[in-house]
């Protein structure tokens, strides 16, 4: 019915801020800003677009019960997995941790089957397939060395605990964008954020060199701005279009951008599965993005 697909704008502009978030995202942390801070950096760098798209609405934020349950939930699932992610590094493989996590789409695709009736045609299908084979190839190394960290099992469970956090997020998102503005979401995304910033701050080792300059705090703002951005526009991509084709576009999309960059302004050369990633990606991109939106589930907006 809705021949522009509003919902594609908004997931290929989500993929594109998180493909070069995702580029960059680490170089504060090389120079000797701790990851825990760079996380108080993301949530404060949610403040300016809350504040925007609420100016935009005319400050009409809701305020009952069930918004304010919604919002919340949906924030601190996406904070809380951020902060069970940075622990679960510390102490597991990341080529491995990565690849569990990036299958959240995985859950969201059954919880919006089961519950929103999401339905979607055989090139839908098609490209929901090819973009969950794709996910882990971006992320996996091949290694196959054993540590001590990796015959511990807590780091897999932690990664299981971050991936189905992600993955009912998605859910939430969608699920309250039927009741609820996708501006009062973003804002109770934004205040679940902040409000995990003391435990941030809680796990810093303060007494380590920590840098303080430009290329530390102020570049993690410029970087992490670009990560909210993008969360902001996931949030309306979920408003206008289904959980089941927005969850694993943007999560396989953000790593081939992601990947691209590293090729032509980083110099890194990808291996052999990050290759075959951005093949399956690129290909489920396309078929998403062409699927026809009959049978679309009607709206239960707000009136």
């Amino acid at each position: 019915m809705n021949t522009k697909k509003p919902w594609l704008l908004f997931a290929l502009t989500a993929t594109v801020f998180w493909g070069v978030w995702g580029a960059f995202t680490s170089l504060p942390s090389e120079n000797g800003f701790p990851d825990t801070l760079v996380y108080c950096v993301w949530a404060l760098t949610m403040i300016p677009p809350a504040i925007y798209v609420l100016w935009r609405l005319n400050w009409k934020l809701e305020t009952d019960k069930k918004s304010i349950l919604n919002g919340l939930i949906i924030g601190l699932l996406g904070a809380g997995g951020q902060m069970i992610l940075f622990y679960a590094v510390t102490i597991g493989p990341t080529y491995l941790i990565f690849p569990i996590i990036s299958l959240s789409p995985v859950i969201t695709i059954v919880l919006s089957f089961l519950f929103l009736k999401e339905r979607t045609g055989k090139l839908g299908v098609i490209g929901i397939g090819l973009a969950l084979l794709a996910l882990p190839l971006f992320e996996y190394s091949g290694g196959t060395g054993q540590t001590d960290a990796e015959a511990d099992v807590l780091w897999f469970v932690l990664a299981i605990i971050i991936l189905a956090a992600w993955g009912v997020q998605a859910y939430f998102m969608k699920s309250a964008n039927r009741t609820m503005s996708a501006e009062s979401i973003f804002f109770y995304m934004m205040v679940s954020g902040i409000f995990l910033i003391p435990v941030a701050l809680y796990m810093t080792d303060f007494t380590q060199d920590i840098n303080w300059g430009a290329d530390g705090p102020y570049l993690a703002a410029a970087i992490q701005i670009l990560n909210a951005i993008g969360a902001l526009c996931l949030v309306y991509a979920f408003r206008y279009g289904k959980a089941m084709v927005v969850s694993p576009m943007t999560n396989a999309g953000a790593p081939l951008i992601t990947s691209i960059i590293a090729m032509l302004v980083l110099g890194v050369v990808p291996g052999n599965y990050r290759i075959a990633g951005i093949v399956l990606a690129v290909i489920a991109a396309f078929l998403l993005a062409i699927e026809p939106e009959d049978g679309k589930v009607k709206e239960e907006n707000k009136g």
